[in-house]
């Protein structure tokens, strides 16, 4: 029996392959870091050198330790992968995150410090549900995923915070929301449900369906 795609862009077959490759969420990991790259680009003057060290950390943080802490509650995206394996990819990855900003960060702004500290707690805090998962919310999801990547690549930049900044930081947010209500059905099908089959009727006439033709 052929596997369910858990994703749109997961890949046929198996194996650690195809296993780190969804894993990433690479679409959806490249549209994160884009807000990186927006909050760079609204510095009066980008230091390349420093979008391209933002963009790695939060790439570790953000695209491999969080994903990685979300496979071990319940599976999600199916993986083989062992839980020892997910908890040191996820490990290495934030202590990698961690010294970028502390070596490349701090030296630049100690307004980075904060910016660590909550990039580090926050990953933790949402993918294992701490708290009885009053971070794991869409709107907590909006904030680490749009606004906060805005908002700190800014600062790396220029060392300070601007209302503009502010105001671009609150857009990201709201477009993190509309999208993660506009996908909560097709994660639903996906990964929730195990089967689909019904049958549809339009102007006089009758055809089946599954689930593959609902997503």
């Amino acid at each position: 029996m052929e596997r369910k795609k858990v994703a749109w862009y997961d890949s046929p077959g198996s194996g650690w392959v195809r296993d780190i490759w969804v894993l990433t969420h690479f679409p959806y990991t490249v549209w994160h870091l884009s807000y990186v790259v927006i909050g760079a680009a609204l510095a009066p003057v980008l230091h390349w050198p420093t979008l391209g060290w933002t963009l790695l950390a939060f790439f570790l943080a953000m695209g491999v330790t969080a994903h990685c802490l979300d496979e071990l509650k319940g599976r999600p995206l199916k993986t083989e992968l062992p839980a020892v394996v997910l908890l040191t990819i996820a490990a290495v990855s934030i202590v990698g995150a961690g010294a970028i900003g502390v070596l490349v960060g701090l030296p630049r702004s100690l307004w980075i410090l904060p910016t660590i500290i909550f990039g580090g707690f926050i990953v933790a805090a949402y993918n294992l549900e701490w708290f009885k998962g009053r971070f794991h919310t869409d709107l907590w999801f909006a904030v680490a995923w749009g606004a906060f990547p805005v908002i700190t690549a800014y600062l790396a930049q220029t060392g300070q915070i601007s209302w503009s900044i502010v105001f671009v930081a609150l857009g990201a947010l709201f477009y993190s929301l509309a999208q993660r209500e506009l996908s909560k059905q097709s994660r639903f099908w996906r990964r929730k449900v195990t089967q689909v089959s019904g049958i549809y009727l339009c102007e006089r006439k009758a055809g089946s369906f599954d689930q593959d033709e609902i997503l």
